[in-house]
């Protein structure tokens, strides 16, 4: 029987294998196919779950120390000129596939709960087999021209699961606005392997490393070239995996159903920027000053995603900004030259993230019980409240995930992050500075969560509320009518469909920070063993203690903050807060203003340029076409009186034409003296 790692290009095979079998039998007998969604649901998950156990046994293959495997063979060559493709699997890779492969299973298990009603249910099981195995190419992809095409591959799947209630606007807008800002980072993404391909003629991450280095040493290349090919392939990463200021479309995506907010968030289109950044530490370790560039971003990101969560009442956009907050950590880690932090805190956080999507999936599937399929109200967190004694195992789930992402130890978030930040510290103090301040508003923004929608009293029936919600919203209340918003049925615990992977889910939530203890580190010694035999010597509890009880003492002030305000309401922090500093709060509410800036700037700005263009077009353009035509057809007019059928008048003509050149040239030769 071969090793698994001999066979890693199967696994992304399997699950589009059953993508392509699924659509064709939706193109060709549709009716069909959706009769038979479960026999279609149960294949697709078969074909993932092959994947996923080809998954697990290479990556106990690594573990064992299996070396790593790379298959090549030619796609295209012209003389010396060749496009190697194939696969390679290694200690990330192998970390990686377990990781989507898991969370996808557990994400298609949930929708069959969650997409039981819909009439599109087939459809989004094929999208999401597309999207995974997307997402399988890319990460055992041996070079950035394989990458490249599964990016583009991914960005589509993305782009066909947020818009897949497409008769919505919202869904449909937040499709478009994500399509058009990744290609803004994918255009960055293809100059820069052009331009690294031109300076080093290869496609291979090591060798694109040490041919830069060379070509440095040899002024071949200047360093401003070789900064700016960083730079552009460094744009996609930051559209991915939504980095300042290419951040705006992660929150829009939300439209989407649940199950696909999660698998996004969670293990795979945004996974993939940050997993691009750790195949290129061998370039961007070569310039400090791009790995500068790369903490800077991160860090504004960590700042900018966690200060917008503190003002959102929308559950899932809550989460949303926090997944921006946590992204924005792991490129900090990634330009600390600390790579296997950041895709630990990778691991980890896809853990909890995925159980807080699923999570609030399953409530808003209880939500809509009560207000009925009109995600404004079936998402605010104004309406919810009381719901942990309705839906015991949801609440419980959601607050061991809210426990991890805060960094409370022993779980997981704690190790994750505290380890981002004390690699920060000695790289950049000042943004392990602003890290340790977001950790502060992580833990108060996600217990802010917690309590308006499990404690309390529930507020889901207050008729009032959710109009003046719905008027809030600027929606007309007639044509929102379509869905009923009359209350016929009561909150309960969703089906075990659902709550499954939330309790699997919260298990590695738990337990799995302690794969990455900083004294003994399982997934360094995994990554990168010499590195990590050389920071187990170096660690010292003295060093390591002051900066984890700072950290869990900042987190443990903002659950406390949160407490105080949202369940005993001793504080009112729309006094203390939002009326001290109202245009603080306002700046916040409006998200920095940067969805007005981007609206004024670009989709008015390019509107308005295209309008110019038309008008230059039609003017301009057009009036040079039909001026030819109407000299054209006039000329044919005039000309058509010397048809006159006279040999006679025909040699007047000649005889005149003939006169009147001996003239010219006579007047214009030179004068004989």
């Amino acid at each position: 029987m071969p090793q698994a790692s001999e066979i890693a290009w199967l696994i992304p095979v399997f699950p589009l294998i059953g993508a392509v079998l699924s659509g064709l039998g939706l193109i060709s007998i549709n009716k069909k196919i959706n009769n038979s969604r479960e026999i279609v649901s149960v294949g697709l998950i078969s074909f993932v779950g092959i994947s996923a156990v080809i998954s697990y046994k290479a990556l106990i293959e690594q573990v064992n120390g299996y070396q790593s495997v790379e298959k090549l063979f030619v796609w295209a060559n012209a003389g010396d000129f060749t496009i190697p493709m194939g696969f390679v699997l290694d200690p990330l890779g192998s970390v990686m596939l377990a990781l989507v492969t898991t969370i996808t299973l557990l994400v298609m298990i949930y929708s069959h709960g969650y997409m039981a009603h819909d009439k599109g249910y087939v459809r989004f099981f094929t999208y999401l087999a597309l999207f995974s195995s997307s997402m399988m190419g890319l990460i055992v992809s041996p070079n950035l021209l394989e990458i490249y095409v599964f990016w583009e591959l991914v960005g589509m799947c993305s782009y066909l699961l947020v818009g897949f209630w497409y008769d919505r606007d919202g869904a449909a807008h937040a499709a478009q606005k994500a399509f058009v800002v990744n290609r803004v980072g994918d255009f960055g993404l293809l100059l820069g392997i052009l331009g690294l391909f031109w300076a080093t003629n290869s496609f291979d991450f090591n060798e694109i490393a040490t041919g830069i280095s060379q070509s440095i040493s040899d002024n071949s290349i200047p360093i401003w070239a070789a900064l700016l090919l960083c730079f552009l392939v460094f744009l996609g990463p930051m559209a991915k995996s939504a980095q300042f200021p290419l951040h705006v479309w992660l929150p829009d995506a939300m439209e989407g159903p649940t199950p696909i907010s999660a698998l996004i968030h969670a293990a795979t289109m945004v996974a993939a920027g940050i997993f691009l950044v750790a195949r290129l530490q061998p370039l961007y370790s070569i310039f400090p000053s791009i790995q500068f560039i790369i903490a800077l971003v991160g860090t504004i990101t960590c700042f900018l995603g966690a200060s917008i969560a503190l003002t959102q009442m929308d559950l899932k956009k809550g989460l949303a900004y926090s997944t921006v907050s946590q992204l924005g950590y792991m490129m900090l880690a990634m330009g600390c030259g600390a790579p296997i932090a950041g895709i630990f805190h990778l691991v980890t956080h896809a853990c909890f993230k995925a159980m807080l999507f699923l999570g609030s999936g399953s409530v808003i599937h209880a939500m809509e019980e009560v207000v009925g399929h009109q995600p404004i109200l079936a998402q605010d967190m104004r309406l919810m409240g009381g719901l942990r004694k309705k839906m015991p195992y949801t609440s419980a789930t959601f607050l061991i995930g809210c426990i991890a992402i805060s960094g409370i130890p022993p779980l997981a978030g704690f190790w994750s992050k505290d380890e981002i930040l004390g690699n920060a510290f000695i790289s950049f103090p000042a943004f392990w500075f602003v890290g340790f301040l977001t950790a502060g508003l992580t833990a108060f923004y996600m217990f802010r969560l917690y309590f308006l929608t499990f404690e309390g009293e529930f507020r889901g029936d207050n008729k009032d509320l959710q109009k003046q919600l719905l008027i809030a919203s600027k929606l007309n209340l007639d044509e929102e009518n379509e869905e009923e918003h009359e209350e016929h049925g009561s909150i309960h615990e969703s089906p075990w469909s659902m709550t499954f992977p939330l309790v699997f889910l919260a298990v590695p939530s738990v337990i799995i920070g302690f794969m990455g203890l900083p004294w003994d580190s399982k997934i360094a010694n995994l990554l990168d063993p010499e590195e990590a035999q050389a920071a187990a010597k170096a660690f010292e509890l003295k060093e390591f203690l002051p900066l984890a009880i700072a950290s869990v003492f900042i987190a443990s002030s903002g659950i406390i903050i949160a407490y105080q305000a949202y369940f005993v309401k001793k504080i009112n922090l729309s006094i203390l807060f939002a009326q001290r500093f109202p245009s603080i709060n306002q700046f916040l509410s409006n998200k920095w203003y940067l969805d007005d800036i981007n609206e004024k700037l670009f989709v008015k700005g390019s509107r308005k340029l295209a309008k110019e263009v038309l008008e230059v077009d039609s003017k301009v353009v057009d009036g040079v076409v039909n001026l030819t035509g109407l000299v054209t057809l006039g000329s044919g007019e005039g000309l058509k009186y010397f048809e006159t059928g006279r040999a006679q008048f025909y040699a007047l003509i000649v005889f005149g034409g003939v006169i009147l050149l001996v003239a010219i040239f006579g007047f214009q030769s030179p004068q004989v003296t």
